[in-house]
């Protein structure tokens, strides 16, 4: 089954080389495992991404997504097969979600017979899970991959088990920070690679005109993990003092009746929007003035890859992982300590009342396409597979 391209832009792709592993025979086929293609989720951006990379490359790439929606947020090559596996457990008793996961496993299983990969390259802990589980006793290769912090202990203790039971059983781990790989025991780390997410040039830069209001944004799902709380205290203490100033933050998810409450509390509901998920998050960057990263933990935040890449400056929480990587701290943006949001609003307070601060920090910012290039982040994707083959 085919997606149908999405108006999200595609993460820009390498010129088309022959892939050919170390140990002689040529990649044919690949089998990628993430969520749900139709969210536009870190993982899904990355996959839908690496999917098309290969795709370019004569790959056979089957695109195997959890839930039953097919259509992709994010453009995929015409060549890529989508199989979704059926829906998520939302089942609250453990023997029964046991049963529920060990069928989807049955059937992810199934699939990996019929479309016979070379490798098998999985996004996200439960996936990684059922990816082991599924392929144990095949003769396919297995590439997990974690996208968050695994420090930051917000797995259930049953997947922390399952995890430490079945992650020996992977042939590459890729994590995306050095700190993120320091999580497992040594023989895990002995087949770690790190590789951070890429970061594509932007297509053109923010919009530096005069206008008569000014932007501040966010941009990311509605949870709890992403910080949009603090953002709004934030900006809920500045408000009065910068009148031409709104908060905006694209996303959805399950905590906006709790933000919409706290919106109103603070009495700034003419002055902060949740628009919900944007297909133009590009668009919307450019046109910002600002922009914020208040999450709690990260893995590599593309939105604030992203943001740099088009020019916009940025202030961010140091997370323990992710920020830092992207961040060089007062040259092309403020990293403020993490969970400080007493600090955060000094930091937004200084940029948002000095236009030449936020333009010396703007001018750098884009740098950040040369260190995470597609073409380099690609090359590191291509080498962990080539090693999980030899």
């Amino acid at each position: 089954m085919r997606a149908p391209h999405s108006a999200e832009p595609s993460l820009i792709e390498p010129e088309s080389t022959p892939i050919q592993n170390f140990c002689g025979s040529p990649i044919q086929r690949l089998c990628i495992v993430v969520g749900h293609l139709a969210l536009p989720g870190g993982a899904e951006r990355v996959a839908t991404w690496l999917a098309n990379c290969w795709a370019k490359e004569g790959v056979g790439v089957t695109l195997v997504t959890m839930g039953e929606n097919a259509n992709s947020f994010f453009s995929l090559d015409p060549s890529v097969q989508i199989v979704p596996l059926g829906r998520e457990s939302q089942e609250p008793n453990i023997i029964r979600s046991a049963a529920f996961w060990l069928a989807t496993a049955w059937r992810l299983r199934g699939i990996l017979k019929t479309s016979a990969p070379d490798c098998v390259i999985s996004f996200v802990d439960v996936n990684n899970i059922l990816s082991l589980i599924a392929s144990r006793g095949l003769q396919t290769k297995i590439v997990i991959s974690e996208r968050a912090d695994p420090h930051s202990g917000r797995r259930p203790p049953r997947w922390q088990r399952l995890i430490r039971w079945t992650y020996p059983w992977a042939d590459r781990l890729v994590v995306q920070t050095q700190h993120a790989l320091s999580f497992f025991p040594e023989t895990i780390q002995a087949v770690g690679q790190v590789i951070p997410n890429p970061v594509a040039p932007s297509r053109s830069m923010r919009d530096t005109r005069s206008k008569s209001r000014k932007t501040v944004i966010g941009l990311g799902s509605l949870r709890h993990v992403k910080g949009f709380d603090r953002l709004i205290e934030a900006f809920g203490k500045l408000s009065a003092e910068y009148p031409d100033w709104d908060l905006v933050i694209y996303g959805e998810g399950p905590c906006r009746a709790e933000l919409e409450e706290q919106i109103q509390k603070l009495r700034i509901a003419d002055r902060v929007r949740l628009p919900g998920v944007t297909r133009e998050s590009h668009a919307r960057l450019c046109e910002a003035d600002l922009f914020v990263l208040c999450s709690r933990s990260e893995g590599f935040p593309n939105a604030l890859a992203e943001a740099m890449a088009c020019g916009l400056p940025v202030v961010s929480f140091d997370c323990i992982s992710g920020p830092r990587e992207l961040i060089r701290d007062g040259v092309d943006g403020i990293l403020v300590p993490a969970d400080d949001v007493v600090r955060l609003k000094e930091s937004m307070d200084r940029l948002m009342a000095d236009p030449v601060a936020r333009e010396r920090l703007a001018r750098k910012a884009p740098e950040v396409t040369e260190r995470f290039s597609p073409e380099k982040v690609f090359g590191k994707w291509r080498l962990a597979v080539e090693l999980s083959l030899c």
